[in-house]
């Protein structure tokens, strides 16, 4: 893949691809940018080498600041509203973002609102920075509301009240009640997320690719009725166990001491040591 673009950064190592936006002052969604974060998630979605994308930001004040306000005035409004029987672009972007074949991660140091919180919030996992992250849905208050996916993301991530107050209240939601709400998976100072993020995307994708990928769409089978995620876990299990990874792992895993007493005290050491050097 070219990953040629003004305004992102896209450095790829192995199966791992870190994308780092930069759009000064504030990583405004610009029109320009949200044209090349859409284009960047179709080409993330069609490179069958990655299996990890980490997201982050070259300021870290801002990771993405909301969709630009002047583009928006600009949008028709002399004919009624009408309901499209597709997603909307924004939509469809988001969607490609939760429903690609590699885990999505948001490393988010600084703010993020609106638009870029909707973006965020359609990938795998969240991390932020103690006492320097902050999310806004800043829409309400604009007279609008969270038309790039909020008002059903939100509710899905950190209940329906939660989100109520969120998308009504258009006030900071802090990093420590953000991770305690379910946004963010976790915190950390700010001279550690870098790392810690970074290694665990490493981890990830040092695993074998089919496992990665199917675990993930099963996982996203949970939004489905129960019974139904349930076969569809079946099946994608069933996929795995024929893929030559597994094979080869769990083989490996019994050699380095799988199913011992001492192995099993230090599983997570271990389950490491079966990823690709």
């Amino acid at each position: 893949m070219a990953y040629d673009y003004d305004l992102i950064d896209v450095a790829v190592e192995g199966r791992l691809a870190t994308v780092t936006i930069s759009n000064p002052p504030i990583n405004i969604i610009t029109p320009q940018l949200y044209g090349e974060l859409s284009e960047l998630t179709i080409e993330l979605k069609r490179d069958s080498s990655l299996t990890v994308v980490v997201f982050k930001s070259a300021d870290p004040d801002f990771f993405l600041a909301h969709f630009d306000v002047e583009a928006i005035l600009t949008f028709p409004i002399d004919q009624p509203a009408e309901r499209d029987d597709e997603l909307s672009p924004f939509h469809a972007m988001c969607e490609r973002v939760r429903t690609m074949d590699k885990a999505t991660i948001a490393q988010i140091e600084g703010r993020v609102g609106g638009g870029g919180s909707e973006f965020v919030s359609s990938m795998d996992m969240r991390f932020g920075v103690i006492g320097k992250t902050k999310v806004n849905q800043m829409e309400v208050p604009l007279g609008i509301l969270p038309g790039g996916t909020g008002t059903q993301r939100l509710p899905r991530l950190v209940g329906r009240g939660r989100a109520m107050e969120i998308v009504l209240g258009g006030d900071d939601l802090d990093a420590e009640t953000a991770e305690r709400w379910g946004y963010l998976n976790r915190i950390f100072a700010a001279d550690e997320i870098d790392g810690w993020v970074s290694s665990l995307a490493k981890r990830i994708a040092s695993f074998p690719p089919e496992a990665v990928r199917l675990a993930k769409a099963s996982v996203n089978a949970a939004e489905r009725p129960l019974a139904e995620g349930l076969v569809e876990e079946a099946y994608l299990f069933q996929r795995t166990l024929r893929a030559p990874g597994a094979q080869r792992n769990m083989q490996k895993f019994m050699q380095l001491g799988g199913q011992t007493r001492e192995g099993e005290l230090r599983v997570g050491e271990l389950n490491a040591e079966l990823g690709d050097e």
